[in-house]
């Protein structure tokens, strides 16, 4: 089965470091837009950041535990290839953004191993960044 892309709308309280950070960090081409959305091309995938200009709430601090790590719930990302992954984290180290979870390795000589980072972007939606070095391991259990 081919894989088809995913389409996810997130809520964003401000489309200038939307596009800042989707655009020019994460280097995310930018689509259709109008006043109060604005969408871009997610590593193949459509990613809409609709304005929602509310005041600010904190995200609950949801989290699970994961090979010892609380991970945020909710939050979504990408699964890349290793050296893309390596140059997404250069960039982001070099931006200064702040890593909920450190780019680290888990589940390290088990099933399943991957590269990962958690992080924020400026509306406060958490994500997640990945990479294996054998894609086939991604539902391996």
């Amino acid at each position: 089965m081919s894989l088809r892309p995913f389409h996810l709308a997130i809520p964003v309280n401000d489309l200038a470091a939307a596009r800042g950070f989707y655009g020019t960090l994460l280097g995310c081409a930018e689509g259709r837009s109008d006043t109060q959305w604005v969408d871009f091309n997610f590593f193949g995938h459509q990613l809409v950041c609709h304005l929602d200009t509310r005041a600010a709430q904190e995200q609950a601090a949801l989290s699970n535990l994961v090979d010892g790590h609380g991970v945020p719930v909710p939050h979504f990302g990408l699964v890349l290839d290793m050296q893309s992954w390596e140059s997404t984290r250069d960039r982001l180290q070099a931006a200064g953004i702040e890593f909920l979870i450190e780019p680290m390795v888990r589940f390290k000589g088990k099933v399943g191993e991957q590269a990962t980072m958690f992080f924020r972007d400026p509306a406060g939606n958490h994500l997640e960044i990945k990479a294996f070095e054998r894609l086939d391991q991604l539902f391996a259990r």
